[in-house]
């Protein structure tokens, strides 16, 4: 499954082996004393995952139903007329979708994909940078895409990479994406990062938003429930990032697949979210006095997700 998809989390192969995580996680360990993989936290990766990138089919494939909750959380944050920029990704790529219902939205994007899943918004305006494409996740980058990101203001920017750690931030094994990526970040006053639990703890090459440049973290609860992840978590807590938890089985949309771009519902229908309408304000995300104690299931104190 690691060569095909390039990457796989340890709860889709407990799934397909039909065994536990715990069993799981100890072949894992096992497979990596062998040079066949890398470990990650929640995952595991083809060696090299430093440099190495899945393509988008893979990357559809891994984390979905996490990648839905996540877009689900994030597009609450989102209100009536906002002008925002989406970074490209599977999980921004699934958080375009939900928007397509928000009036007066203005978006600003270099991802393809996003700009597919919302041009039959008709109440969403959708800016495209100019740059060239980069096929593996159709993505304009290059000079073009950043030159005309310049002089650029907007209210939230909503981004996604290959790994974050509390110590280097968000990060990419591309170098244009990154840097493309950047500029997108350097736009907006407040930077919001989805990201599900396969990329807690993971650094690839290139920096693309230092950890004190972030705003508040979208991740799924997975990892609230794994030492190392809620480590991690802590970690970017204590550095000022507002953590949000999205809770599995409450996702809205089906997750997204490469085809014809999905139509929203007509004009009148209202926006729907998980856990109902999406409130009039952002979720509160400061850290909160708790600890990862409690029940299985039972979400850290500290983090705040959507009531179910």
């Amino acid at each position: 499954m690691v060569r095909a998809n390039g990457a796989v989390s340890l709860r889709e192969l407990a799934r397909v082996v039909q065994t536990s995580e715990v069993t799981v996680r100890r072949d894992v360990r096992a497979l990596e004393a062998e040079g066949l993989l890398d470990r990650r936290h929640g995952g595991a990766v083809l060696p090299g995952g430093f440099s190495r990138e899945p393509g988008y089919p893979q990357k559809t494939h891994l984390a979905a139903a996490e990648k839905s909750a996540i877009a689900d959380l994030a597009a609450t944050l989102v209100e009536e007329g906002d002008a925002v920029v989406i970074g490209a990704g599977t999980t921004t790529q699934e958080l375009a979708r939900r928007l397509a219902r928000v009036p007066g939205l203005t978006v600003v994007t270099n991802s393809l994909l996003v700009a597919q899943a919302l041009a039959h918004a008709n109440r969403v305006e959708v800016v495209m940078t100019g740059g060239t494409l980069r096929g593996s996740n159709y993505a304009l980058v290059g000079s073009g895409a950043e030159q005309s990101l310049q002089g650029l203001r907007v209210t939230k920017a909503f981004i996604s990479g290959s790994g974050l750690t509390a110590e280097r931030g968000l990060s990419t094994t591309n170098m244009l994406s990154a840097s493309v990526d950047r500029a997108l970040v350097q736009s907006a006053a407040e930077v919001i990062v989805l990201a599900d639990h396969t990329k807690l703890g993971a650094d690839t090459m290139f920096q693309t938003v230092p950890t004190d440049a972030i705003t508040r973290l979208v991740t799924d609860e997975h990892t609230a429930g794994h030492d190392p992840t809620a480590r991690e978590l802590d970690a970017l807590a204590d550095c000022g990032v507002q953590v949000s938890v999205a809770p599995l089985g409450l996702a809205t949309e089906p997750p997204g697949h490469v085809g014809l771009p999905q139509h929203p519902p007509a004009p009148g229908v209202p926006r729907r979210t998980a856990g109902g309408p999406a409130p009039a304000a952002p979720l509160p995300g400061q850290r909160r006095p708790g600890t990862h104690g409690g029940p299985p299931g039972h979400l850290p104190t500290r983090f705040v997700g959507v009531r179910p």
